[in-house]
């Protein structure tokens, strides 16, 4: 018999990942060009050449056993350096190698980050519509996650309910910005009251309570919208970054934590978070991978690709009588669902080969997360089945 923790988590396996494997299915029944699916944040651009360069650069050219071998927990420190110093350079900070570890992505940071920083019982607040793996990564630690309901207008962080909702118990507050499903950024004067409650709700209670900024879509923002770099604002920050998207690497798994000199605490923090990095069998991020982008710190991914299919999908589900955000950052749309219940939506879509997530995967009922970082001739393909969708719910007359 499993864990009683890992029969819940069986018990409740990801829809997310659920929808992505029927689309395999699907595809093997219909045809691949006959199945529409927006289900994964998989990016379908490919990453810039420069990546595949560095690899076959790396791999002709360096020591083999100091390329594939063990190095600090942390990272090799080199290439945290060159990290540190970008980082500078693009926001102002004055970090160091000392600031930086390697990660296994924004999720094994992540998750380093919150065994460092909670004990059990400890909540975590974070803010409504939110990637679903966050409760799972809480409760790996026996935390609480608590969410807090967004203006559903405008996703935007509700303030009020956030003060209520940090209590002496709070730890941390996790932040997705861009996020990850609404599309939106939070601006800097969202994050600048945000940083003022915790302040004072940390002088209240005589307690420290961290930001965890999760931020694998930064680069990733249209019309020159700003994500503001959160460490300049709140001093108990650590960011979680990701090279998954911005380089196309998701299945490399590599990004880095930043922790702020001015963290309470900090050398003990960052000692704490690369020996969770270790204990938690990471033990280090992929060597070949850390050097690879530390080679590629101003190479992006094409942001263009990802605004021709917003445009394009955006524009034809509010012709079609969808209400959706146009969205900021990501690769993501949330739609309302034209039904209450929006999984009846989410099968109707699937009637005409579309896959959609149902929004109360990530803690809004009533709404749908489309990831649109497919090929644009999958989101042109679906037009016409997302219009009969829409006839059959009565936004349009056939």
């Amino acid at each position: 018999m499993i864990s009683q923790k890992m029969q819940g988590l069986v018990d409740n396996n990801s829809v997310i990942r659920q929808m992505f494997e029927e689309g395999k299915r699907m595809a093997l029944e219909f045809g691949e060009d006959k199945v529409y699916d927006f289900s994964l944040g998989n990016p379908n651009v490919p990453a810039p050449d420069k990546v595949g360069q560095t690899i076959e650069n790396l791999l002709k050219n360096e020591d083999p056993v100091m390329l594939h071998g063990y190095m600090p927990n942390a990272g090799f420190t080199d290439v945290r350096d060159r990290i540190a110093s970008s980082l500078n350079r693009r926001f102002d900070t004055s970090f160091t190698a000392d600031n930086i570890m390697m990660t296994v992505g924004a999720a094994g940071g992540l998750n380093c980050a919150l065994k460092a920083l909670i004990n059990p019982g400890d909540e975590v607040l974070t803010f409504a519509p939110y990637f679903v793996e966050y409760r799972n990564y809480v409760a790996n630690y026996d935390g609480v996650l608590k969410e807090v309901a967004p203006d559903t207008e405008t996703f935007q962080p509700d303030l009020e309910a956030f003060k209520d909702a940090v209590t002496p118990k709070t730890r941390a507050l996790i932040i997705n910005n861009p996020n990850n499903p609404s599309g939106v950024i939070y601006p800097e004067d969202t994050i600048t009251a945000i940083a003022d409650i915790l302040r004072k709700k940390q002088e209240e209670y005589g307690t420290e309570i961290f930001i965890i900024s999760d931020e694998p879509y930064r680069e990733l923002v249209y019309t020159g919208a700003e994500v503001p770099y959160i460490t300049k604002y709140y001093d108990n920050t650590i960011v979680g970054y990701s090279f998954s998207k911005t380089l196309s690497l998701p299945g490399e798994r590599i990004g880095y934590l930043v922790i702020p000199s001015e963290a309470s605490d900090h050398d003990r923090l960052f000692q704490a978070v690369t020996i969770a990095n270790r204990v938690l069998g990471f033990v280090n991020a992929p060597s070949l991978m850390q050097k690879v982008v530390a080679e590629c710190l101003d190479e992006k991914a094409d942001i263009d690709f990802y605004a021709r299919n917003r445009d394009t999908l955006y524009d034809a589900l509010r012709e079609y009588g969808f209400s959706c955000i146009k969205p900021e950052g990501a690769f993501y749309m949330f739609i309302k669902s034209p039904t209450p219940d929006e999984k009846e939506f989410v099968s109707r879509a699937k009637e005409e080969h579309i896959l959609l997530v149902p929004g109360s995967s990530f803690a809004c009922p009533g709404f749908v997360r489309l990831a649109y970082c497919v090929s644009y001739e999958t989101c042109v393909n679906s037009l016409p089945g997302f219009k009969k969708v829409a006839e059959s719910f009565g936004l349009i007359r056939k």
